[in-house]
């Protein structure tokens, strides 16, 4: 409801406005009246009406005067004047203080009705601006943390395009953030990230972040000023300056021990190696984007440095500029190390070659991945020459492939290349030296001897000839024709049928004696190998 005062020195009139004209009608109930413009003023400062219906001319305090303090002091209350005098002088002074309308006395109803409407479609309308605003606000407030994230990273990207407002929009969103002082922007970037996420769901993922950013902040906030926000995935910046007391001394000091503590705690608490990189220090905010690209540079060399460190670029060795190439004549090379199948020479060859890689800081690591993906074609394309590709080979290739992508140094990529490459050494001197028949035969005895060990899996196999499954699975594949699991199936139905030819082994004995621990399982596995349940095969067969 809309509260209405009515001020008028004739009682009659007053009663008349009170009692003659349906005020609820219209959403209003009359909150006082008042004989004289002063007692109106004195109403008005006990309860605040939405609407002041006043005569013009009153002894003490006229209706302009009135509705001159009105406006002075309640802007919002809407004024309507009431008057038997067709002045124009009054009409006028009614205009000059924004009163919404004006009636003249003896009042028609049918007027005053014309009038109470126009009011309440004003102060409707009104009322709608005060609450979208009002909304507007409560959104606004809402989405400040993340209009302060985009604050900070335009500052990191784009510098300070606008100086003059900047002052205006820190305090805006509420930064504390000094125009001028020791500033240093650092890159927190998580190592093995595709690792570190690979199996996590989308909430741990986010929960992750969020732990990482709270221990980054903590942290600055302890040992000097400033905001952590996240860049992108696996990357954290920290926006770190020094407090106008702070001694010039202890700054750097401080930011290294911020540094350490904050790898420290990510490792403890979240079980999470992170490399960061430093930028220089600035005394502006617009030196920001410079520091950033800095910092950023600075972690970005963890592909040949090593991970889990504390980088600057000043730290880093000003070398002279090496460029080393995989071209053709190193392919051709490396092909021919390989074809002799002798790692020495193989291992030399890496070594050289990844030393090269290493001091490539112009290309850096993505051109390393690149030459370390044209070294397993190579060695693809020589397994193919010698008739020694197969699927095991092929699915391990394509895994190497996919782990490329996933590694974040020189060392890593070297290691997996180095892997590789000696297992596919390793094939090639079994192949010429006649060892892998004798491998196969290795394979069949401990068969034989554990074939109703239901735990033996082609790992274990593996250990007890000293060579990984893969390699089992490949030299076996090869001489024989079947997998390593075929034949371990073979045997094992084979035993089955022997004990199937006398009645008095139960079937469920049977499964267990030859492996299985699965009495439907071994069923339906001996249908498919022998076209027959054991049922039928022991009735046609014992």
């Amino acid at each position: 409801m809309y509260k209405l005062l009515i001020v008028d020195d004739e009682p009659t009139v007053r009663f008349g406005l009170r009692n003659y004209f349906d005020w609820s009608a219209f959403g209003i109930e009359i909150m006082d009246e008042a004989d004289d413009g002063d007692v109106a003023l004195d109403l008005l400062g006990h309860s605040k009406p939405d609407i002041v219906l006043t005569d013009v001319r009153m002894p003490n305090m006229d209706g302009i005067t009135l509705s001159k303090e009105i406006r002075e002091r309640f802007p919002e209350i809407k004024i309507v004047f009431v008057s038997g005098h067709d002045d124009a002088d009054y009409l006028k002074s009614a205009l000059q203080v924004s009163a919404v309308d004006y009636i003249f006395k003896p009042v028609n109803l049918q007027e005053l009705k014309a009038v109470v409407e126009r009011v309440i479609t004003v102060l409707e309308a009104e009322k709608r601006e005060r609450l979208l605003t009002q909304d507007m606000q409560s959104k606004l407030k809402e989405s400040m943390p993340l209009l302060r994230e985009k604050f900070l990273m335009s500052l990191l990207r784009d510098g300070v395009p606008q100086p003059d407002r900047i002052r205006d929009r820190l305090e805006f969103l509420e930064l504390r953030l000094p125009e001028a002082a020791a500033y240093w922007v650092i890159v927190v970037s998580i190592d093995s990230y595709a690792e570190v996420m690979e199996n996590r769901s989308e909430r741990d993922r986010q929960l992750l972040s969020y732990a990482v950013l709270n221990v980054v902040q903590e942290l600055i906030d302890r040992y000097l000023g400033g905001y952590a926000l996240e860049q992108q995935s696996g990357e954290f910046v920290g926006i770190i300056h020094a407090h106008t007391l702070d001694q010039e001394a202890d700054l750097e000091e401080r930011l290294f021990t911020l540094a350490g503590d904050i790898r420290e705690n990510l490792q403890n608490w979240l079980k999470m190696s992170v490399t960061i990189g430093i930028g220089q220090r600035v005394s502006r905010l617009p030196g920001l984007v410079h520091s950033y690209a800095h910092a950023r540079e600075a972690a970005g060399r963890k592909w040949f440095l090593g991970k889990n460190r504390i980088i600057t670029m000043d730290s880093l060795e000003q070398e002279e500029e090496s460029y080393s190439r995989f071209d053709h004549a190193r392919s051709e090379r490396l092909a021919s190390i390989l074809k002799t199948a002798e790692e020495g020479p193989l291992q030399a060859a890496l070594e050289e070659l990844f030393e090269g890689l290493s001091r490539n800081r112009r290309d850096g690591f993505k051109y390393a991945r690149n030459v370390c993906l044209q070294i397993l074609l190579i060695a693809g394309q020589l397994l193919l020459e010698l008739n020694l590709q197969s699927a095991e080979f092929e699915e391990e290739e394509a895994q190497q492939r996919e782990r490329l992508f996933k590694l974040e140094t020189i060392g890593e990529l070297k290691q997996l290349v180095a892997q590789h490459l000696t297992q596919v050494c390793e094939a090639i001197q079994e192949k010429r030296s006649g060892k892998a028949n004798n491998l196969v035969e290795r394979v069949r005895a401990i068969i034989e001897r554990r074939y109703a060990d239901n735990e033996l899996t082609v790992a274990e196999i593996g250990k007890e000839v000293y060579l990984t499954d893969t390699y089992v699975s490949l030299l076996f594949k090869q001489e024989t024709g079947r997998t390593v699991n075929e034949y371990l199936t073979h045997i094992r139905i084979e035993k089955a049928k022997e004990l199937l030819s006398d009645p008095r082994n139960k079937f469920y004995d049977i499964c267990y004696a030859v492996g299985y621990a699965d009495p439907i399982y071994f069923s339906k596995l001996f249908k498919k190998v022998t076209g027959l349940t054991p049922s039928v095969y022991r009735e046609h067969y014992a």
